[in-house]
């Protein structure tokens, strides 16, 4: 029963959480009364992501140093810069341009799994990324946030670490010493019967932060309709930028898609909590909105990602 409410959860994902945003909005009042529970259901999200996780995850580290290294530069460098020089260039509002930058540095989402096995990656590589990534986010992360909000916006960064710790660091190790105590078993028992109840987290999380934004989204403006242009733009040359730069580097389908994923994706998730419990509601815009396109972008790279193939099959 449980395998069948994830799968078809799973299959309109990409409906439902556009959907939960705007219950949120709607029911604004309700969801300003539930923000306390938010970093719980993330720190459950990244707990039930981390049981398919084991240490030797790590040792793909050692033997592709090069996608470990561009990964962490594109995610964490090129995306921030790219998305810092167009919300500054269209938009003349520092909060709008931390959002940006928060929803483009925030670590890879844990759902790029799901695609790469879907498209034929290298499913370990992946993996491997996303766990190195995940431990790596409380240090990442607030320095990039240090740098672009500067001065102009006071962050409790002490307080930002500690929560980075709780939502991912701690649920991941939790999940990955679960796994191999197990020996593995821990993914056919407890998985299939927690992953609805993840999927239904996110819904969660989005709909409740949405409350953050009511404000904003309850009229329509020429503001708010640039905020999802660009964020889609961003969204999209992310994919399409990281799927050339892997081919560039590698000529390989399994690396290059692979590499597309985890750099075109993210754990959107963080950055929501993030912005609502750390930054003025204005920051949440551009990292909800990046939310609602992560999974039609996907879907529609996977299409990309197979054309791709098939052209460098011809090639050889």
């Amino acid at each position: 029963m449980l395998a069948k409410v994830n799968t078809w959860l799973q299959r309109r994902i990409a409906i439902l959480t556009p959907l939960s945003l705007v219950l949120g909005v709607m029911f604004h009042q309700v969801g300003e009364q539930l923000l306390f529970i938010v970093s719980w259901l993330f720190a459950f999200m990244t707990f039930v992501g981390s049981l398919g996780m084991n240490a030797k995850e790590t040792k793909m580290v050692v033997k592709y140093p090069s996608f470990i290294l561009a990964s962490i530069a594109f995610l964490h460098i090129l995306m921030p810069i790219w998305a810092y020089f167009l919300s500054t260039l269209f938009f003349d509002d520092h909060l709008l341009t931390v959002g940006f930058v928060l929803a483009v540095a925030i670590p890879t989402g844990v759902t790029s799994i799901i695609w790469v096995s879907i498209t034929r990656g290298n499913l370990p590589l992946c993996l491997s990324i996303i766990l190195l990534d995940t431990l790596l986010a409380p240090i990442i992360l607030p320095a990039i946030i240090h740098v672009v909000a500067g001065e102009r916006i006071a962050v409790d960064t002490t307080s930002l670490i500690v929560n980075l710790l709780w939502m991912i660091v701690l649920p991941t190790i939790l999940g990955i010493v679960l796994n191999e105590l197990t020996k593995g078993k821990v993914q056919t028992t407890w998985v299939p019967k927690l992953a609805p109840f993840s999927k239904l987290s996110l819904f969660a999380i989005v709909g409740i932060n949405g409350s953050a934004a009511a404000p904003y989204v309850k009229v329509i403006s020429w503001e708010l309709v640039g905020v999802i242009a660009l964020i889609l733009f961003i969204a999209v040359s992310g994919y399409a930028g990281a799927l050339t730069m892997g081919h560039l580097l590698w000529k390989d389908p399994d690396i290059a898609t692979t590499f597309m994923y985890v750099a075109g994706m993210r754990n959107i998730a963080t950055g929501v909590v993030v912005a609502t419990t750390f930054f003025p509601a204005k920051v949440v815009l551009p990292v909800v909105f990046g939310m609602l396109f992560q999974q039609i972008l996907a879907s529609f790279y996977s299409k990309v990602a197979a054309r791709y193939r098939a052209y460098q099959v011809r090639a050889a």
